[in-house]
């Protein structure tokens, strides 16, 4: 099975950029969308998905044009789910989970700690609460967990590390809750089969940063640890564009 997850910051501009021909290439049988900036009012009728899939979506209750996420499927799932376990946190439309019957596929867009980490406190909360829910998930079956995770984890995962301590996705407490949440049981796909490698998943549009490959390695697929034997490829796609984030895939035989 062929998993993709992509933050896109803005749906329709990533569709003006080549999107359902770089979803065509990847040829996945769940996409995970992050940032889709959608908001349900009526008027705006979400796209309509290639042949062969199916989707689904949610969106931010409180601000048009922010966050949102979604997914196509070529197999339906046992059951979707927005949000935490009671939907806490959809009203930003953060969280989607799809039930298979092996394994839980959890696609997020973690919120960003922001200027002056202004939500760092929100971000805490939130990290301690995805938590509480994966690991509830993982105690019936197998979880994956992918999508903007909004930190890098350690300092191979970004450029210029010194320089970016205080700064939103690298703080020693965002960077503490990846730590909590690997250590209850998951396991960074793309870092265990690539230990060494240097390779970002997001870029800054100013200063050239694509260009001169400064980036960070934000976008993830997380993993059951029990289930990391069951993964033959996890993958940074940075030749593709179309977003300041690329698509990173996982290929499991689950």
């Amino acid at each position: 099975m062929r998993l993709v997850a992509w933050n896109v910051n803005g749906l329709r501009a990533a569709i003006g950029k080549g999107f359902f021909e770089s979803v065509a290439a990847l040829s996945p049988d769940i996409l995970f969308v992050g940032e889709t900036k959608w908001t349900d009012n009526g008027k705006n009728v979400f796209p309509l998905p290639p042949e062969g899939y199916e989707e689904v979506h949610t969106s931010s209750k409180l601000r048009k044009g922010y966050s949102g996420t979604m997914a196509y499927f070529r197999k339906e799932p046992l059951s979707i789910h927005y949000g935490l376990q009671n939907g806490e946190y959809d009203e930003e439309g953060r969280l989607i989970t799809l039930e298979y019957p092996s394994f839980y596929f959890v696609g997020a867009y973690v919120p960003n700690s922001g200027e002056g980490l202004k939500r760092l406190p929100f971000r805490m909360e939130y990290e301690d609460r995805l938590r509480e829910y994966l690991l509830m998930l993982d105690r019936q079956k197998p979880v994956i967990y992918a999508g903007d995770l909004n930190v890098a984890h350690e300092r191979i995962d970004i450029k210029n590390p010194d320089a970016n301590v205080k700064n939103a996705g690298f703080t020693p407490e965002e960077r503490s809750k990846m730590n909590e949440l690997l250590a209850a049981g998951f396991a960074d796909s793309f870092r265990e089969l690539h230990p060494n490698d240097i390779a970002y998943s997001w870029w800054s549009y100013r200063f050239h940063a694509r260009e001169n490959n400064a980036g960070w390695r934000i976008d993830y697929f997380l993993v059951s640890r029990r289930i990391l034997p069951l993964v033959k490829a996890s993958e940074i796609h940075s030749e593709i564009f179309g977003s300041d984030h690329c698509p990173v895939l996982l290929d499991i035989d689950i």
